[in-house]
């Protein structure tokens, strides 16, 4: 039988797509760009080969899930490897798809990188040192994906700045299962409090009620990142790791809020934080994990 939706929902953990768009509006708004369909058509390629990615993990992993997480979709039996595979390979080449449609051949130029670091990363990299680093690019790129090819130079900054806390936050997750040596979650923390000074730090030629926005945006976001970085520095068990990374991925929703409203987009920037809530709702029934 088709694997159910909630299953598929699961693979593919669904809800952590929520901390998808922020990364192409962030792009736009520092690179100047106005919001347009074009812009919209970006958000969905990049929540396709984010969801491809997700997919693609379970399928090679499956092995290793068996063991640590048997609860996962393809170990326990409710969805098949080649299902999987095949799930992958259509969010790609529907990722593809759409960012062709939104930006013409243009729009391929980061779309087509992109996935191919998912793919590098899933299929050969994630058990190796390039690990972080292949996912802070990855999220580098959906940052450049909304700047597009005219406005690459401009979102650079922004996509350094997601890249960093993707690759500090792909590196505690390595540890979620066994937990970690104290040291990773303490430069996850102190890695979290830059993050959140340099998103600050890039609304300095901005209108005060962007600013404000944006420095809101930012405690927001280190707060809750300093909370549960120094829960798992203290007690550095798996649940204590795991809880962290959670807190990680939604924290890139108010990160790219702040990031957007330091761009002089102030209501955009808190409407992507207004993200949110719904995001820590919807991890309760599906791990963005």
């Amino acid at each position: 039988m088709p694997p159910s939706v909630r299953d598929l929902a699961s693979l593919v953990r669904a809800p952590a797509a929520l901390s998808v768009p922020g990364d192409v509006l962030a792009g736009a708004a520092a690179a100047g760009r106005p919001l347009r369909p074009a812009t919209l058509g970006t958000v969905a390629s990049s929540v396709c080969l984010y969801w491809a990615g997700m997919a693609l993990n379970d399928y090679a992993d499956r092995h290793l899930d068996a063991v640590e997480r048997p609860e996962r979709p393809i170990p326990s039996g409710r969805i098949s490897p080649a299902a999987a595979l095949t799930t992958a390979g259509t969010l790609t080449g529907a990722g593809l798809g759409l960012a062709l449609l939104a930006q013409g051949r243009r729009g391929l130029l980061t779309a087509l990188p992109l996935a191919g670091t998912v793919w590098a990363y899933d299929l050969a990299l994630k058990p190796t040192r390039a690990a972080a680093g292949a996912m802070a690019a990855a999220r580098a790129l959906d940052v450049l994906a909304g700047a597009g090819p005219g406005g690459l130079r401009r979102a650079l900054p922004t996509a350094a700045v997601i890249g960093l806390h993707t690759g500090l936050l792909t590196r505690l997750s390595r540890y979620e299962v066994h937990g970690a040596p104290r040291a990773v979650p303490l430069t996850s923390l102190a890695g979290g409090l830059a993050v959140g000074a340099a998103a600050v730090a890039r609304g300095r030629g901005a209108r005060p009620a962007d600013r404000v926005t944006a420095a809101v945006c930012a405690a927001v976001h280190t707060v809750a990142g300093v909370r549960a970085h120094a829960a798992a520095a203290r007690t550095p068990s798996s649940l204590r790791v795991r809880q962290a990374v959670v807190t990680g991925i939604h924290g890139l929703v108010p990160l790219q809020g702040a990031l957007t409203a330091a761009a002089g987009r102030g209501a955009l920037g808190a409407l992507i934080a207004a993200g949110l809530p719904p995001a820590r709702r919807l991890s309760r029934k599906v791990s963005p994990t």
